[in-house]
């Protein structure tokens, strides 16, 4: 088994992120799971061993200020951050914070989390993993109107979403590579699990639940892991290239034109701390 690594998972009470924290946790590492529910978290973590785990409901980002506040004070290393927590809703909800809540549950809290724990993550070498999504559909992202003020639907924002995991990734790595951070982005595949079951879009309700478009369009969520999982416990630089979005193990280029435009990533992340006030 390779050398055992602290390994913390968002979004880890359901779907690929328990999977993924169950394969880790069976390989020996120590996996901290955070989730939403207390319930799923705690069930999650008697799963993977008694697992350390933590509750934080990314529509509130005093939460996830919180969250960052617990995982410094308990663990002085982090190997792998695994962004992962993520959501596709119904119609427009703003949050206690004022953002668009897919908005700010798939992007500005994990961009958040990460932020805080910059120092720890640095002094770590760590991974920083993002769970995006197929990215081809997403539609030109506006800086100024990351809230789909505009022009809402449920799809759009969550398409949008994925798109800034990887802008996110690919401007993480551009600016703290050569500081120890490897940053990856990943897409799991279409995955059959409580994601996207409470949408407002018909389309994604239909093939969320439908027992028979579950079998014939979905793969598991040990399938979905798969990767999540490679990219934590490989070596990064060696197994696989930091910046780079991945799909089935295989570095990937991405199907959408804006996941590749360099200084978009550079003003959406400026733009992402001047939101945050970071």
């Amino acid at each position: 088994m390779a050398e055992s690594k602290t390994i913390v998972i968002t979004g880890a009470s359901d779907g690929i992120g328990a999977a993924a924290a169950r394969r880790l946790g069976n390989d020996g590492h120590r996996v901290v799971v955070v989730g939403r529910s207390p319930q799923k978290t705690a069930a999650v973590a008697r799963e993977v061993g008694a697992a350390d785990h933590y509750l934080a409901d990314f529509t509130e980002l005093e939460q996830v200020r919180s969250l960052a506040d617990e995982l410094l004070a308990t663990y002085p290393r982090i190997d792998v951050l695994a962004n992962n927590a993520g959501g596709v809703f119904g119609d427009p909800t703003k949050t206690v914070d004022g953002f668009e809540r897919t908005f700010q549950i798939n992007h500005l809290a994990p961009f958040l989390l990460t932020r805080l724990l910059m120092d720890t993550l640095i002094d770590s070498h760590a991974s920083v993993i993002q769970t995006s999504s197929t990215v081809r559909p997403a539609r030109e992202i506006d800086l100024g109107d990351l809230n789909h003020d505009k022009n809402f639907s449920p799809v759009r924002a969550y398409t949008a979403a994925k798109l800034e995991n990887v802008l996110f990734s690919t401007e993480l790595h551009r600016r703290f590579g050569a500081r120890g951070i490897s940053a990856a982005s990943f897409y799991p595949g279409n995955v059959a699990s409580s994601f996207g079951t409470q949408s407002e879009s018909r389309l994604m309700r239909f093939i969320t639940t439908n027992p028979i478009s579950r079998r014939l369009m979905l793969i598991s969520p040990d399938r979905g892991a798969d990767t999540l999982v490679w990219l934590a416990e490989a070596t990064p630089g060696r197994d696989w290239e930091p910046g780079r979005y991945f799909y089935k193990r295989e570095p990937t280029k991405p199907q959408n034109g804006q996941a590749l435009d360099a200084d978009l990533a550079r003003r959406f992340w400026d733009r992402s701390e001047q939101l945050l006030g970071v």
